[in-house]
């Protein structure tokens, strides 16, 4: 082996070697650019969610414990995608750095770690929930092409064998015995050492020299050894000179694959444009029939208009969102179908998004809440929902619920993105405004929260109710099937619990001493908020005032005039909904079935 390949180039001596480790890591860089490009402009012939980076987060999305998943959506709310994107991305520069300081080394193993990565990629995107074959293709070459890009560009990276030997030097740099500087041995001078008898100064220690010139001897012989060591300093400079690579050739190699990949993304990426620009139109080209039942006007008094808590009807945009989808699915309209089979279903039905339309649609406002909403979260929003009542969808495939005799006890919705949730058939046929949702706030639904149809059923959590980009509705029972979050150890059922917020002062807030509003929303969905109280630093309870109601599926916002004094203080609120429970002050975290607890803020009044 030659002695550049033994020497890593971070570990070289002097500017060419760092040098080499630089572009050794730039072309690790490089390569993995353009296995993300490739692999995009694949995933637009194949479909987005195939991408490397939306498979890999997507497989760590499924195999999050429950606990992970809620400190990432506790700190970084609907922004956890975001930070899951960018994380996958610094891993990979990371790997990819250290690939192109291995391949400098070995070409083939660099190449070889390339490919294993790609593998785990392809896995990933083929195993999801709705993962196809076909969605290996675009990470397995993604991979092929990176691999051979590093292999490449590595090779520029690689010098050439070390010079040969000056006349009279060794392979290691010594002067030859024929020089006359062999050391010690019989070849010094005439044939002898120091105390030969070929010496210059008479042989031995009995010899003409005697021990008088034996000093001086010595003192030769130093000089001789700095004067090898100065010959094989030289030999090493030139052998490390020898060791350059070719820069002109590695920048050259080096642009033109960047560049390359750059434009294979950015094809990709209008390849990708052009194909969602379809179902954004099929979007823009609907307008909503009128409903057949419309919801009643938002009473007067319903939104109370205290600066700090937000409107009684959330807009669109501020609406949350918590899904597992990395890439928001795109559905034509056009092309969308509902299939509704299994047990019970005596009458098994597909239909397309016009069919919907057609049916008699019913508007109501309901509120929604996630499951991962801590106390005084922010994950609960009200709209106005448009759709059909799921109800009979059910009723005409012949379904009927467990209490008059029903085979199906669950209803599995599945979403384009493989999405199941489990929702309880009983619940959904006992009379309440159960919807295929087809609008939100009178416009069809965003994207972002389940456009072409998504479930809403109020007075349930959404991740046993609230299926966005629904595709599919599967009759079968909790028995036989478990749905994608029960899986992961959240309960089977879920309804909303009782639950109250304090918007206004903020936590940490500094008012004027003097009245103060104290404000926010409650919702107990399905059965209403009979009424909040509110106290201060764990004295009495105070009512609040309650906005009007506008229906027992929605929030009620509240307030109480605090006249507040001087100091530290700590407000906390309790809701009582209308069946006369009250919300109890016990913290237990979301996990498995809702978060309890009083909500708290802390201020000081100056």
């Amino acid at each position: 082996m030659s002695r550049d390949r033994e020497v890593p180039p971070e570990r070289e001596a002097g500017p060419s070697g760092r040098a080499r480790a630089a572009f050794a890591v730039l072309s690790g860089l490089i390569a993995a650019f353009a296995a993300l490009c490739v692999a995009g402009l694949v995933a637009a012939a194949v479909r987005p969610e195939a991408g490397p980076v939306a498979a890999v987060g997507g497989a760590a999305i499924d195999r999050t414990p429950p606990a992970v998943k809620d400190f990432a959506v506790r700190n970084f709310g609907t922004d956890d995608k975001l930070v899951l994107r960018l994380g996958i991305l610094v891993l990979l520069a990371v790997f990819a750095m250290a690939v192109g300081l291995l391949a400098v080394r070995h070409r083939i193993g660099g190449s070889a770690a390339v490919l294993a990565f790609g593998v785990v990629g392809a896995v990933a995107a083929a195993g999801r929930p709705e993962g196809r074959a076909t969605d290996a293709v675009p990470s397995a070459v993604g991979a092929l092409v990176a691999a051979g890009l590093l292999y490449v560009l590595a090779g520029r990276l690689t010098p050439g064998s070390a010079p040969s030997p000056a006349a009279g030097e060794t392979a290691s740099g010594a002067p030859s015995p024929a020089s006359g500087e062999a050391g010690d041995g019989a070849g010094h001078a005439a044939g002898g050492g120091p105390d030969g008898p070929g010496h210059p100064w008479g042989g031995g220690p009995d010899g003409p020299g005697g021990p008088d010139r034996r000093a001086d001897c010595q003192t030769l012989d130093r000089q001789t050894l700095d004067r090898r060591a100065l010959d094989r300093g030289a030999l090493d400079r030139r052998a490390f000179d020898h060791r350059a690579f070719d820069r002109r050739g590695f920048v050259l190699a080096a642009t033109a694959a960047a560049a390359a990949s750059a434009g294979a993304g950015l094809l990709g990426s209008r390849l990708t444009a052009s194909q969602l620009a379809g179902a954004s139109a099929s979007r823009q080209g609907i307008t909503l029939p009128a409903p057949a039942s419309p919801a009643p006007p938002v009473p007067p008094g319903a939104d109370l208009g205290i600066r700090g808590v937000g409107s009684f009807v959330t807009p669109a945009k501020d609406f949350y969102r918590v899904d597992t989808a990395l890439v928001v699915p795109r559905v034509d309209a056009d092309r969308w179908r509902l299939r509704i089979h299994g047990a019970g279903v005596a009458r098994p039905v597909t239909l397309g998004f016009r069919d919907l339309l057609r049916r008699e649609l019913v508007e109501r406002d309901i509120t929604l809440t996630c499951v991962s909403n801590e106390v005084g979260g922010p994950y609960a929003g009200n709209a106005r929902w448009t759709g059909v009542r799921l109800a009979e969808l059910l009723r005409e495939a012949g379904v009927k619920p467990p209490s008059r005799g029903g085979a199906a006890d669950q209803i599995v919705a599945r979403s384009v993105d493989g999405m199941t949730i489990g929702t309880p058939v009983e619940t959904v046929m006992d009379g309440r405004d159960a919807l295929l949702a087809v609008g939100m706030n009178g416009e069809p639904l965003p994207f972002e929260h389940g456009f072409p149809v998504r479930m809403v059923v109020p007075g349930l959590y959404g991740y046993v109710s609230a299926c966005k980009w629904i595709q599919d509705i599967e009759l079968t029972t909790f028995d036989a099937y478990d749905a994608y979050w029960v899986k992961r150890s959240w309960a089977r059922e879920a309804p909303v619990k009782t639950a109250s917020r304090i918007d206004t002062p903020r936590p940490f807030a500094t008012p004027a001493a003097g009245t103060v509003p104290v404000a926010g929303v409650a919702w107990a969905q399905h059965r209403g908020i009979a009424r909040v109280e509110v106290r201060v630093d764990g004295g009495p309870w105070h009512t609040a005032r309650l906005g009007a109601e506008a229906g027992r599926d929605t929030w009620r916002q509240w307030v109480w005039e605090w006249p507040a004094t001087r100091g530290h203080h700590t407000l906390e609120v309790r809701a009582t909904d209308r069946t006369g429970a009250t919300q109890t002050g016990e913290r237990v975290g979301t996990v498995p079935d809702g978060a309890t607890g009083w909500h708290s803020v802390v201020i000081d009044v100056h």
